[in-house]
């Protein structure tokens, strides 16, 4: 990590130079199809024939991705060696542009496989490519949301920065040696056969980066473990060539398009698409909050002060299939992405950013946490944490949660009426004669009047349903709810912002 580490300082000291058009322009205006068609031989892979329990295969340049980089591979002794590009490694299949190709052209990314599945088969478990994104799957996910490394002034006047990784360093995973039998000095006595202890398994593969871009320079290291949840470690090192008016850590990327929470703006034939349906946030006084997520009609910024972050993630709680009815991109196999910070992240905000789309091949939902403290030209900013990708997971959190939210205009005039789902397995097992409160609560009460609710069993599901109405008086409304017996909370707090 430090060699890593003193690259990034020392990149940060010179003047910021943009690696944007090392590849042909020709390469990068190919569609899409022709791009995916190009596929790496797997004689090539990585570690193929090392009986190692990773591989890794690499990416392309063209289309999109239109940088390379820099990729070595580190052996047990600490030896670096590069690894060389070749058109040869790779497929073309219809296409006619394979001998056009430069030699030492350099790869646009790569993806790390391991057996999580079967045990006879290297499945795909997490990709880096194109500038600092990465996304992952636990054992049984298909791919969805993204993370990065770093989001820079996002939802800014200024525009968006992208920060972009230049150059990983793969290190080769090493299996331990044997545990040596045991001598026996005395004579007289016979010694027992040693029986073999089988070697433990490598469970994790580590991935170092350096980052680039005209605000900043940075080190990461990414420890990466897969199964049933795939976890990643993420320890970083940034060093600013200039002050960043918003520093957005642990970065996660979905998409939302549609989903039973606001009515439709366009046909579909499936009832909801989306990678993600929900915010969910674990606040330092154990507080869960669980905010849905929107296709808002004009941008959406909302902001979650914090002190001490247990977590955050962008979560995909649906799992029903009925509710996607999409046989190719199966949303209800989409993994949920939950980010454990490590150490003490202090005061700040995780901000949630909703961006207006019309189509589903548009990443239009952004969350990340924002430090109160602005980062400056020569600072060292330092973080680490973990992100979990994985399916269900009735530990986050541990009681009630939301599992559905919809509204309509009520049963008067200029009223929203909201329906709320709660479920969870202690919630479901209390009896339908059970009196349970919904605490419902405007933020500020000169936005909305708060007209009648009720709590009663939901005899399909076996949870709990809240509904209630609001007058708004302006927008927006911030609504909060929870579900409470004899002043105790049961789930988590449900957390809506009325627009319109």
């Amino acid at each position: 990590m430090q060699d890593v580490v003193a690259k990034a300082q020392a990149l940060a000291k010179a003047s910021y130079q943009d690696t944007k058009g090392q590849v042909p322009d020709w390469l990068t205006k190919i569609t899409y199809d022709q791009w995916r068609n190009i596929r790496f031989r797997p004689e090539y892979t990585l570690w193929r024939d090392d009986h190692l329990p990773f591989q890794v295969q690499f990416f392309h340049p063209g289309f999109y991705y239109n940088r390379t980089v820099t990729i070595n591979v580190v052996d047990a002794k600490g030896g670096v060696r590069p690894l060389a590009f070749s058109p040869s490694q790779f497929d073309y299949g219809h296409s006619d542009f394979a001998s056009k190709v430069p030699q030492n052209l350099g790869y646009a990314g790569f993806r790390i496989h391991a057996p999580i599945k079967n045990p006879e088969y290297y499945d795909e478990v997490i990709v880096f490519l194109g500038a600092s994104y990465l996304r992952a799957v636990g054992k049984d996910e298909v791919f969805g949301l993204s993370a990065r490394a770093l989001a820079i002034d996002t939802a800014e006047p200024s525009g968006e920065e992208f920060p972009y990784f230049k150059e990983f360093w793969l290190v080769t995973p090493v299996t331990p040696a044997p545990t040596p039998a045991p001598t026996h000095k005395k004579a007289a006595a016979k010694p027992k056969t040693p029986t073999a202890s089988p070697d433990p398994p490598v469970k994790a593969m580590t991935v170092y980066a350096l980052l680039d871009s005209p605000s900043l320079a940075g080190a990461y290291r990414f420890t990466i473990e897969p199964g049933e949840q795939t976890i990643v470690g993420v320890d970083a090192r940034l060093f600013l060539r200039q002050e960043v008016r918003k520093l957005g850590i642990a970065p996660l990327t979905s998409m939302f398009f549609h989903g039973e929470n606001a009515p439709r703006q366009f046909e579909d034939f499936r009832p909801e698409v989306h990678d993600s349906d929900g915010l969910l946030l674990n606040f330092e006084s154990g507080e869960w909050l669980w905010r849905p997520i929107d296709n808002p009609r004009t941008l959406q910024v909302s902001d979650f002060h914090m002190v001490k972050p247990r977590g955050f993630g962008m979560i995909q709680r649906d799992r029903d299939f009925d509710h996607y009815q999409d046989l190719e991109t199966h949303a209800e196999q989409r993994p949920s992405a939950w980010v454990t910070p490590h150490g003490d992240w202090g005061t700040g905000r995780v901000e949630l950013v909703e961006i207006p789309t019309k189509s589903d091949t548009n990443d239009n939902i952004v969350a990340y946490w924002v430090p109160q403290k602005t980062a400056k030209a020569d600072d060292l900013v330092a973080f680490s944490y973990a992100v979990s990708w994985y399916g269900d997971d009735a530990a986050r959190p541990p009681g009630g949660r939301v599992v559905a939210t919809r509204r309509d205009r009520g049963t008067a005039e200029s009223v929203y009426r909201f329906v709320v789902d709660f479920a969870g397995k202690e919630l479901d097992a209390l009896p339908a004669t059970t009196v349970l409160r919904g605490v419902v609560s405007v933020a500020k009460d000169d936005t909305a009047e708060l007209l009648d609710q009720q709590v009663v069993k939901n005899p399909a599901t076996g949870g709990w349903r809240l509904t209630f109405q609001v007058r708004p008086k302006k927008t927006p409304v911030d609504l909060r709810a929870f579900l409470d017996k004899d002043g105790n909370a049961l789930t988590e707090t449900w957390s809506y912002v009325l627009l319109q």
